[in-house]
C-alpha cells in the first residue's frame, strides 16, 4: 500500500473520528473559525492518544480525497462534479490549463474560461480551488489546537504519547503552511485565522499577501527541526526536506509575493535539501508510473499519494491519467479502462523540445497520430498533440491495482529534486549568493544527461555556461516539469504570463495569444466569500 496511513474506499478510515468532528464545513467564511458540528465529543477523541494518526491522516488525505465515501467534504453543487472538488485537480486546473502547457476539450464554461485566460470572480473553479485551501487549513487548526503541549498534559498525554502527538503537530503545521503557500501564490490578500483564533461567530480577518508570506515563513521555520530528518520517516509523510523545499519556493518567488528579492535564502535551502541524501531517479518515466513510490523514491521529496484500491477519487492522478487519453490513444496502454478524452498540449509545449516526439529527449511524451499541433478549436480533443506523461502503470508494465482499472496508483510528486536543482540554478542566475554558476551548470546537466541517456561522457543533450541564462532555466522548468502543476507560478515569475511578449494560442481568448490585463496574475477572490463576508477586499481589477 502506497498511502502513509490505513485506507478504505472513498476515504479514510482512521480519519473517521476527524471526518466527523470537521464534517459540514464548506465554505472558506464558514471554515476557517467555525465551531465544528460535534457528532463525537472532541474530548473523547483527544482523550486516546490512538486517534491522533487518524485525525492527521484526514490532514493529508484533504490534499487529494473528495471525502469519505458518499459524504465529500466540499459541496459541489448540484449536478456538479465532485472529482472537481478534490484540492489537487482543482489546484492543477489553475496551474496548468491558464499556460502553454494544457488545454481542456470539455465544453464547460468555466473551464474554457480557464482556457482562454479570460474568467471572473464567479468561476465556479476558482471557488473549489480557493475552497479546498480554507477547507484544509481549518482541518489542521482544528488538529494543532488540540494537540499543544497544555491540551496533551490536561488529558494525562505524556512520554512517547506526547512526543509522537508533537511530531504529528509538526506535520499539521507544515500542511497548513503548504495550503497558505498555495493562497499567496494564487489569491494573494486572504482571510487569515490560525489555531490562537478561537471558534467564533466573527468573520475571519483578511490579511495582505506580504504578512502571509512572513507567516508562512515563520511557521516553516519553526517547524523545520521538529519534523523528522529527510529521508528517515515514512514515505509520504513530511520531513525536513519538505519542509525545505517549500522554504525554497516560498524565496524563489518572494519577489513576486513582497516585491524584495530573497535569492540568496532560496541558495540557502537548496543547499538544504542537497545535503539531504536525494538523488535522482535513473528514468525520468518512474516518476509518473504506478510504482514511482519505489522506483522513484530518491528523488520524490513530498507526494500527493494514491492507491487505486483504498484512496478513490476522481481527482488527482486519476484524473490526470484519464483526462489524458482520447482520439487514437489507447487506454489499456495507460492501465485505466477508458480516456475522458480532456486534456491536451498547446504547441508551445512540445516546441520547447528539439523535435517534438522524436525521442532525442525522453521527457518529450506527446502522442501525435490523429492530433494535430494546431489548435483552432479548443472543444476538439484531437487539435493539439496527446500527452502520455501520467500512466497507471508500473516500471514492469503491470497495470496499477484497481482490477476495473478506474482509479489509479500514481503518486503526485508535488515536490521533487530536479525542481530543486533548476531553483538553484535560477537563483544563481538572479543573482544570489550561497551557489555557483559551474554547481548550476552541473545541476542542469544532470538533467539532460538523463533525458538524453547520455553516458561515458557524452554531451549530446548538455549545455555549456553560455547557454545557461535566465530564459534558458524557464524552458528548461518547461521540458523537465510540465503538467506538475508549476507553470503559471514559473510564468508569472518571470512575467510572462500577461505579457504580449509571450504568446501561446487562446492566451486571451484569442486564436494566437495576445496580452492580458496584468489582474490575471492573481485570481479573484470568489464572489461568493465578497458577498458573505463585507470587510474582504477583491483583488484589484475583478
Amino acid at each position: 500500500m502506497k498511502f502513509p496511513f490505513t485506507l478504505r474506499r472513498g476515504g479514510l478510515t482512521v480519519a473517521l473520528t476527524a471526518s466527523l468532528l470537521t464534517g459540514g464545513l464548506t465554505a472558506c467564511v464558514k471554515d476557517l473559525d467555525r465551531e465544528p458540528f460535534y457528532d463525537l465529543n472532541t474530548g473523547s477523541v483527544y482523550k486516546d492518544p490512538a486517534n491522533y494518526i487518524q485525525v492527521l491522516a484526514k490532514c493529508y488525505a484533504g490534499f487529494n480525497l473528495s471525502g469519505n465515501s458518499g459524504s465529500p467534504d466540499v459541496f459541489a453543487g448540484q449536478g456538479k462534479d465532485e472529482g472537481e472538488t478534490s484540492y489537487m485537480r482543482a489546484y492543477w486546473y489553475l496551474q496548468e490549463l491558464v499556460t502553454d502547457e494544457a488545454a481542456v476539450a470539455w465544453n464547460s464554461g468555466p473551464l474554457q474560461e480557464l482556457n482562454r485566460t479570460s474568467w471572473t470572480s464567479s468561476n465556479d473553479l476558482i471557488n473549489n480551488s480557493y475552497t479546498r485551501i480554507f477547507y484544509e487549513v481549518a482541518l489542521c487548526n482544528e488538529f494543532i489546537r488540540e494537540t499543544s503541549d497544555e491540551k496533551l498534559s490536561s488529558r494525562g498525554i505524556t512520554g512517547a504519547d506526547a512526543e509522537k502527538a508533537r511530531l504529528y503537530r509538526a506535520e499539521a503545521r507544515f500542511l497548513r503552511a503548504l495550503a497558505y503557500y498555495h493562497a499567496i501564490d494564487l489569491y494573494g490578500n486572504v482571510p487569515f485565522v490560525t489555531e490562537a483564533d478561537a471558534p467564533s461567530k466573527d468573520l475571519p480577518k483578511q490579511t495582505t499577501r506580504a504578512a502571509l508570506f512572513s507567516y508562512v515563513e515563520s511557521e516553516l521555520k519553526a517547524v523545520e527541526p521538529l519534523l523528522t530528518p529527510a529521508r528517515q520517516g515514512p514515505y509520504g509523510r513530511a520531513d525536513q526536506g519538505a519542509a525545505q523545499t517549500l522554504l525554497a519556493k516560498l524565496y524563489l518567488n518572494a519577489e513576486v509575493y513582497t516585491g524584495t528579492a530573497r535569492y540568496t535564502d532560496c541558495l540557502i535551502y537548496c543547499n538544504k535539501v542537497l545535503a539531504g541524501g536525494y538523488q535522482l531517479a535513473p528514468e525520468y518515466r518512474l516518476l509518473f508510473l504506478a510504482d514511482n513510490n519505489v522506483t522513484a523514491a530518491s528523488e520524490i521529496i513530498f507526494p500527493i499519494t494514491s492507491d487505486g484500491l483504498v484512496s478513490q477519487v476522481y481527482g488527482g492522478t486519476t484524473y490526470l491519467v484519464h483526462a489524458a487519453v482520447g482520439g487514437q490513444m489507447l487506454a489499456s496502454g495507460f492501465g485505466i479502462n477508458s480516456g475522458w478524452a480532456g486534456n491536451r498540449a498547446r504547441k508551445n509545449l512540445p516546441l520547447l523540445f528539439p523535435t517534438p516526439a522524436s525521442g532525442f529527449d525522453t521527457r518529450a511524451m506527446f502522442f501525435t497520430n490523429g492530433q494535430t499541433l494546431e489548435i483552432n478549436d479548443l472543444t476538439i480533443f484531437t487539435e493539439g498533440y496527446g500527452v502520455t506523461k501520467w500512466r497507471n502503470k508500473t516500471s514492469t508494465g503491470a497495470d496499477g491495482n484497481d482490477p476495473q482499472l478506474i482509479f489509479v496508483d500514481t503518486d503526485f510528486p508535488l515536490f521533487r529534486l530536479g525542481d530543486v536543482y533548476l531553483m538553484y540554478a535560477e537563483a544563481v542566475l538572479r543573482g544570489g549568493q550561497g551557489g555557483s554558476p559551474a554547481q548550476a551548470l552541473t545541476y542542469v546537466n544532470a538533467l539532460r544527461d538523463r533525458a538524453y541517456g547520455n553516458a561515458g561522457g557524452t554531451t549530446d543533450g548538455r549545455i555549456t555556461a553560455t547557454q545557461l541564462t535566465t530564459d534558458f532555466v524557464l524552458d528548461e522548468r518547461g521540458r523537465e516539469l510540465y503538467w506538475e502543476a508549476s507553470r503559471r507560478t514559473d510564468l508569472v515569475r518571470f512575467g510572462k504570463f500577461t505579457s504580449g511578449s509571450y504568446l501561446w494560442p487562446w492566451k486571451g481568448g484569442a486564436r494566437n495569444g495576445q496580452a492580458i490585463d496584468n489582474k490575471f496574475n492573481l485570481y479573484p477572490l470568489p464572489s461568493t466569500d465578497i458577498v458573505a463576508n463585507p470587510t474582504l477586499v477583491q483583488n484589484p481589477g475583478y
